[in-house]
């Protein structure tokens, strides 16, 4: 074996540039072990990422690590960690963090087994005859008699793993005979395995069972399979019928779980003892062998798309999960991604398997209220029995001002307004957290003119409760706090003969009520007013998923969408159901734009206490990066202050580029040098390839 281990140290830091070399330890090691090693004056975790001939630093120098951990990454996946830290101008640290395994260790329990019984059993007692007639099992409070027992060679005790497994919702699994569109992308995606594929189906169309046949049949080929899903706590049906149809076999990963639980189903997926790993973005790191089949369900939705460093899309990197493996790539959505409509060849789903209609969807124009509900919404509201009512608002009012002087309630960590939340009797910053008591008074000039603008799902809650005489169900950011909150709440409304589900963007996601017969998106536009150029496809797909929750059983459906721009492009296609003009639409508007996905964009914000230090930093970079693509088809923007944030001042640079791979390049190595000056040591730097 090479006598050099080369090793990642697991540290945030940017200014430490790896790999270390390592003598051998006397326990086996290959790439992916994970070690302890000394570095400096600390013991730090790190990962093997190579093993070598020679080192720069004379050998009977080396130090050998400490410890050799018992569960190790797979060696794709230490490759898969290397790509993302170029990929998104992140460390190879903060990348191989992410696919570690997980923290907890195995749970064990004594187990019984009964041996023989001899032909002299009537010298048991009957206690002792009781606990035999119960094994094999757990030992339980019955040790004492057991280990007499087993004196006696009656019984043999032992330390058994238990596994600590998740709980999902219990559901049956529901064979059904595909549909002529089924039957036709589950032919091309056989013909075309290996492949990446777009599944575009209408909402009810049955995508769900193309991924389970798919999986099936990779199964049967001795393969693996790794199916996400947006959040898990707000799909339980995906898992569901995952879990229903292949059982066992079935691992979820997902954040909500206990350590214990995460450990034992990565475990699971590790040993081969599950082959298919269900769960939100990070299940594309599951450690399964020999990937035949990644699905991306609801390939649209925002939070594939990872907030902390590095700031991966779980989509881009399970495409290459599916390179790596010659795997099928499958990606699923009624309403998806202009980059994924361009890119990969269609699969089209055009009816439900039901044979129901999609809703109607009625446009009613706002300009004129004076209320946040329209009168035919507080209308068709009343009639339904059952109904999903979106606001992508939280809270009770938007803000707060003093009519006398014009104060704002403002946040003082950042620059942004307070939200009323009424029932905790609070204002509060959505950003950072900051809560203070509602004032009742201004405390800038006295006046007791505080008023309230705007309306969130709080406000809303309380309108429909005053006229309605259903229950109503809030599911927000503010109600969904708590651990299974969500699958409860969801759980309570599936069962209600009557009632209305209200919140945020949440309630769009891929939820399955039959009994749901009236939709209703509130201020339907105001995604449209975000500086954003994506701005128009999330509004269209807000709308058009919201819109999919309706009529899916017998009764038809009906949507109403109360808009102040009835002739938003966006909200015209979404009401027409026309997935296909409005991804036309979009992608020629981008097209003259130069924005992804005929461009990539990669954006760095610098942030610091002091603002000189911040546009420092942030100016440096931007010289650097223009330096380093001289004459090339990228626009340097910036640096252009960002709102304060947590009490930092913050400024941003964005470069879009048609030369992807030289632009991160030159961003790592500008960022990378910004983040070793020393003039810069209080400075705090962030990446984001394809900003979202």
């Amino acid at each position: 074996m090479p006598p050099v281990a080369r090793v990642e140290p697991l540290t945030t830091t940017r200014r430490l540039s790896g790999p270390f070399d390592y003598a051998l330890p006397e326990a086996p090691v290959a790439v992916g072990s994970v070690v302890r090693i000394p570095f400096g004056r600390q013991r730090l975790t790190g990962v093997v990422i190579a093993l070598a001939e020679d080192s720069e630093v004379d050998e009977r120098r080396l130090v050998a690590p400490t410890e050799v951990l018992a569960e190790s990454v797979p060696a794709d996946l230490v490759e898969l960690a290397l790509w993302m830290a170029a990929e998104y101008c992140s460390t190879p640290a903060r990348a191989l963090s992410l696919v570690l395994p997980p923290g907890g260790r195995a749970l064990t329990t004594l187990w019984a087994e009964v041996g023989d019984i001899p032909g002299d059993s009537e010298k048991l007692t009957a206690r002792q005859r009781s606990v035999l007639e119960r094994l094999p099992g757990p030992v339980g409070a019955d040790l004492a008699v057991l280990r007499r027992l087993e004196r006696r060679g009656l019984v043999s005790i032992a330390p058994r793993e238990r596994r600590r497994a998740p709980f999902t919702i219990a559901g049956e699994d529901r064979h059904v005979e595909p549909s002529a569109d089924q039957r036709t992308a589950l032919e091309a995606l056989r013909a075309g395995l290996g492949g990446a594929f777009l599944l575009h189906g209408v909402t009810g169309s049955g995508k769900t069972e193309v991924y389970l046949r798919l999986a099936a049949e990779c199964l049967e080929r001795g393969r693996g399979v790794i199916a996400l899903v947006p959040e898990i706590a707000l799909t339980p049906q995906a898992v569901t019928r995952f879990r229903a149809r292949f059982g066992d076999t079935v691992a979820i990963l997902h954040s909500s779980l206990s350590e214990g639980e995460r450990h034992d189903e990565w475990r699971r997926l590790r040993s081969g003892q599950a082959r298919i790993a269900v769960g939100p973005r990070s299940a594309v790191f599951a450690p399964v062998a020999d990937l035949g089949l990644i699905v991306v369900d609801e390939e649209h939705d925002a939070s594939y798309k990872h907030e902390g460093d590095p700031r991966y899309d779980a989509r881009r990197v399970a495409a290459w999960r599916a390179r790596y493996f010659d795997a099928t790539l499958l990606a699923g959505s009624a309403t998806p991604r202009p980059e994924s409509w361009r890119a990969l060849p269609r699969l089209t789903l055009t009816e439900r398997v039901d044979g129901a209609r999609l809703p109607r969807v009625e446009v009613l124009d706002m300009r004129s209220a004076r209320h946040p509900l329209h009168p035919e919404t507080f209308r068709a509201l009343g009639e339904a029995r059952k109904g999903i009512v979106l606001l992508n608002r939280r809270g009770w009012s938007n803000f707060l001002t003093c009519r006398t002087c014009g104060k704002a309630w403002e946040c003082p960590n950042c620059d942004v307004a307070l939200v009323l939340h009424r029932s905790a009797g609070e204002i509060a910053c959505h950003h950072c957290g900051h809560r203070e008591r509602v004032p009742t008074r201004c405390d800038s000039c006295g006046s007791v003119a505080v008023a309230r603008y705007g309306a969130g799902t709080e406000r809303i809650e309380h309108e429909l409760a005053e006229a309605l005489d259903i229950p109503i169900f809030r599911l927000d950011a503010d109600t969904a706090a708590a651990k299974d909150a969500v699958p409860a709440l969801l759980a309570r409304f599936h069962a209600a003969p009557a009632g209305l589900l209200l919140g945020t963007q949440m309630v769009a996601k891929g939820h399955d009520f039959p009994d749901v017969t009236l939709g209703v998106v509130i201020d339907a536009d105001s995604t449209l007013r975000f500086p954003d150029f994506r701005a128009e496809e999330r509004t269209f797909a807000l709308i058009a998923q919201l819109a999919g929750r309706a009529g899916r059983g017998r009764v038809p459906g009906r949507v109403l969408v109360q808009t102040l721009d009835p002739a938003a492009p966006a909200i015209r296609f979404a009401a027409l159901h026309d997935a296909a003009g409005f991804l036309a639409d979009e992608l020629e508007r981008r097209a003259e734009l130069d924005y992804p996905p005929f461009s990539s964009l990669v954006r760095v914000i610098t942030s610091a206490e002091r603002l000189d230090a911040t546009a420092h930093a942030a100016a440096d970079i931007a010289r650097a990066v223009v330096a380093a693509l001289p004459g090339t088809a990228t626009q340097v923007l910036g640096p252009a202050a960002l709102f304060r944030l947590r009490g930092r001042e913050r400024r941003q640079i964005v470069v879009k580029t048609g030369e992807r791979r030289a632009a991160i390049e030159a961003v790592r190595h500008a960022v990378d040098a910004a983040a070793n000056d020393r003039t810069h040591r209080d400075v705090a730097f962030s990446v984001d390839v394809d900003p979202q």
